[in-house]
């Protein structure tokens, strides 16, 4: 069976040989593409039984171009790049690779964080983490690992989610919240971890933002769609101390950078699994999936119905 690796923004060396080897094991045949254009993704798709992407669009019309296509695994935790309900309609397993990126993310989160704190290294005295107070927004894989890290700077966690029993964040040694006024109120930082659902999309603007205590920084390394990016524009306007930094640049990137230099941040790419080990292990792991489910139907991580 032939599997489609298609990635705009190519997986690490050393991941591309671990695909090709455990596709190739399996006795099914491995197609890559990086950097493709959307005509190549037609293309190449057309006699695909297995597709692995990254962050790359998939929608209805490429679907319609696959009708070969079982399942599709997205090499990350986040799935929105996927039309799920297409998927559905088509008869496509969708799934997503839970974890595999979790520790390269909440490494970047503290990267961000330290960065800020010292000003973004401008030779001005900064602050240090120790003793202040983190708060999470979702404690899923990458929140935990936040977390765990967050100890080792001696900082002081809570996390909201209502998807996370408050005894297991307390076995953890973090705090439930169980708003997100809360969670901004009583944290100097706070970072984002929410998937973009049509509860969340713009959630999180002037208002929370106004309730961080003085010096408050807000990091997102979810998805730029969780913002109000005028609603978070005024509350830096209004309040000089509030800082923001993110993985993903908000749609009025230059307007934010213009008005606010220093107090904000914006890596050119998404870049919280950009790591050669999560690259390694979520390639790996799509690979095995998209093989075990062509072969015994295998979906515990689906996503879709």
């Amino acid at each position: 069976m032939k599997i489609l690796v298609f990635t705009e923004k190519p997986f690490a060396p050393a991941a591309v040989k671990a695909i090709a080897d455990t596709v190739n094991t399996s006795g099914n045949e491995l197609e890559l593409v990086e950097g493709g254009t959307h005509a190549d993704l037609l293309e190449a798709v057309k006699n695909a039984e297995g597709l692995i992407v990254r962050s790359d669009k998939i929608t209805s019309e490429i679907m319609d171009a696959a009708p070969k296509l079982k399942v599709i695994v997205r090499a990350g935790a986040g799935y929105d790049n996927i039309d799920l309900d297409a998927a559905t309609k088509h008869g496509i397993c969708v799934m997503n690779t839970p974890g595999q990126n979790s520790n390269a993310v909440a490494e970047l989160v503290f990267g961000m964080l330290v960065m800020m704190c010292r000003n973004q290294y401008n030779g001005k005295a900064g602050s240090e983490l120790k003793g202040k107070r983190l708060g999470l927004y979702a404690f899923g894989q990458v929140g935990r690992n936040v977390a765990r890290i967050a100890k080792g700077f001696g900082m002081e966690v809570s996390a909201l989610d209502k998807f996370v029993p408050d005894v297991m964040m307390e076995g953890e040694g973090v705090k439930p919240l169980h708003d997100a006024k809360e969670l901004f109120s009583q944290n100097e930082f706070v970072s984002l971890h929410i998937p973009a659902t049509p509860e969340t999309k713009g959630s999180i603007g002037y208002d929370l933002m106004m309730l961080m205590p003085k010096n408050g920084v807000l990091v997102n390394t979810a998805r730029k769609e969780v913002i109000d990016e005028a609603g978070l524009m005024k509350a830096l306007e209004e309040r000089p101390d509030l800082r923001y930094v993110s993985d993903i640049k908000p749609d009025t990137a230059e307007e934010f950078e213009k008005k606010f230099a220093a107090r904000v941040f914006f890596t050119p790419k998404k870049m919280g699994a950009q790591t050669a080990e999560a690259n390694f292990n979520a390639g790996v792991a799509a690979a095995e999936q998209v093989i075990a489910y062509l072969k015994d139907g295998w979906n515990k991580y689906q996503v879709n119905k």
